[in-house]
């Protein structure tokens, strides 16, 4: 980690011991580590089109998009790019049997309320609608008003099985149809808040 090692390092001599599910803060803080420096890569860049550009967007519409960004190297270093910082890291295994992949609904899902705790199931299930409410907010704000909500729901259901697929490809996580289905939900539930606030 380049921004957070001395953040990481103090929680692991103090909570390392103490907390069973330890692994995920540190896979959350190495998420936002990376996240953090893309972004900064992407801030340069961006900062250097607005400067050169001729058509400016507004600065509340360019917040909204660096929100968006931000968003979204936090989501795909969270679910897909946990093994790398860099992409020359990156190790693909295209031979992978596609019998790993789960296509049936809810099976693994409700197998989690079997263990001992029940943060895998609520994770699972509760965090797979939460990430994906930000996308159903940002994406229709980003584009116009009269996007209609069929295709912010396809493309919340495009982007699921986008890093599934990854998730496959770079055998960093299991494929699971139940991920697809509740980030599905969780577009919606993004999109019906948005319609909501400008509605109103």
């Amino acid at each position: 980690m380049i921004f957070l090692n001395e953040i990481y390092r103090q929680l692991y001599w103090n909570w390392a011991g103490k907390i069973n599910h330890f692994p995920l803060i540190k896979l959350t803080l190495e998420s936002l580590d990376k996240a953090i420096f893309y972004f900064l890569i992407f801030l340069v860049c961006r900062c250097c089109w607005r400067h050169y550009h001729p058509h400016k967007h507004s600065w509340p519409w360019e917040l909204r998009l660096w929100c968006l960004v931000i968003y979204l190297l936090l989501l795909f270093f969270l679910t897909v790019f946990r093994q790398s910082y860099f992409p020359w890291q990156l190790h693909f295994y295209w031979n992978r049997d596609w019998r790993a992949i789960n296509w049936h609904p809810f099976v693994e899902t409700w197998k989690l309320t079997a263990g001992r705790s029940h943060l895998d199931f609520v994770y699972n299930l509760f965090g797979n609608i939460l990430w994906f409410i930000p996308w159903g907010y940002l994406y229709p704000r980003l584009r116009s008003r009269s996007l209609p909500g069929y295709w912010v729901l396809l493309s919340g259901c495009g982007l699921s099985i986008l890093i599934e697929s990854l998730q496959f490809i770079l055998f960093t996580g299991v494929s699971d149809i139940d991920d697809v289905i509740f980030n599905t939900l969780g577009t919606i539930l993004g999109y019906g808040l948005y319609h909501w606030r400008w509605k109103r």
